[in-house]
């Protein structure tokens, strides 16, 4: 056993493991046999660092879309410019009221373990993307939120802030292959905050940023334009907005715009969500038939497991590592 694949391989045989592991030869095979692969992220993603092993995925073609949280879309932007000032707290657990308002205090923004630096990352990047707002407002232009991103990753003006291998950002790999990127509710999001804010400062114009239903209108024309004999997989991290929003484009097609369109092919779920609750994040895959989203025929998998630990060792199964 000298690979990550083949200690899966052996050791993986039940439970959530064999979970894990029929989900990833179910994605494999998906992409062998000509199909694409469509992912959704939830949660604090980058910031848990997923773009170690994600960057590649899209470098390889791994990946053709991906619907992602404002959250997601912005931290793995910071952790690429700020990562040296981040500060880990291993004993989060044990914070009290005091010391959390200490770290807020020192402008650290804490994410479970791990703060994020508001002067090295978030003002940083904010004087970069305000530009191209701006920019855009003058010219009366407008654009998707992560296309802002590509703009600022693209032009070369953030490079001298890089702290970490720009190899292992997710949203640069993106950019540099033009990955299309889905941001529902992107107004939820720290950037999000501040273009709400330079609206109402009248610094950049509300029609300078597309919006959540400028999102499923591509979405309309990309999913049936990317369809394949095998057809498109759907790959979700998490739950919640990240996930619903997407998968919605199959029904949305078929309901309402009454045409014929194939269902996705491949559904699988990495969440810890109860379904008990009433939690849409934790449905099983079938509930989704009920909704026009998947069909008797579509492969299937959920595994329940923390997704920090999970996505990477699907991705590195896949990746034929």
């Amino acid at each position: 056993m000298t690979t990550i694949s083949s200690f899966i391989d052996y050791h993986y045989r039940h439970f959530n493991a064999a979970s894990l592991k029929d989900a990833a030869r179910g994605y494999k095979e998906h992409l062998e046999k000509g199909g694409k692969m469509f992912m959704t992220l939830a949660g604090a993603m980058s910031t848990a660092e997923l773009g170690l092993s994600l960057a590649e995925m899209i470098r390889q073609g791994k990946v053709h879309g991906i619907c992602c949280t404002g959250a997601n879309l912005e931290e793995d932007v910071f952790n690429l410019v700020a990562h040296e000032h981040y500060v880990r707290i291993p004993n989060w657990r044990e914070l009290t009221p005091e010391q959390e308002m200490g770290l807020l205090d020192k402008h650290l923004n804490r994410v479970t373990d791990t703060c994020i630096p508001e002067g090295e990352a978030i003002r940083r990047i904010e004087g970069a993307i305000e530009k191209k707002w701006m920019e855009a407002s003058k010219k009366g232009e407008s654009y998707f939120p992560h296309e802002y991103f590509y703009q600022i990753l693209l032009d070369g003006s953030l490079k001298q802030y890089y702290q970490i291998d720009p190899k292992n950002s997710w949203l640069l790999a993106a950019a540099e292959k033009n990955l299309p990127i889905i941001v529902p509710g992107w107004e939820d999001s720290t950037l999000g905050n501040i273009f709400a804010g330079k609206i109402i400062s009248k610094k950049v114009e509300r029609t300078a940023m597309k919006s959540g239903i400028d999102y499923m209108v591509f979405l309309s024309s990309w999913y049936p334009d990317n369809q394949t004999k095998q057809g498109i997989g759907f790959f979700q991290i998490g739950g919640g907005i990240a996930g619903d929003f997407p998968i919605c484009v199959v029904p949305m097609l078929e309901q309402d715009l009454e045409q014929e369109v194939a269902k996705w092919s491949y559904f699988c779920q990495i969440s810890d969500s109860t379904t008990s609750y009433g939690s849409y994040s934790g449905a099983t895959p079938n509930e989704k038939i009920t909704w026009g989203k998947l069909t008797l025929e579509s492969k299937k998998y959920i595994i329940e497991s923390d997704a920090t630990i999970v996505a990477p060792l699907v991705f590195a199964y896949v990746l034929g590592w």
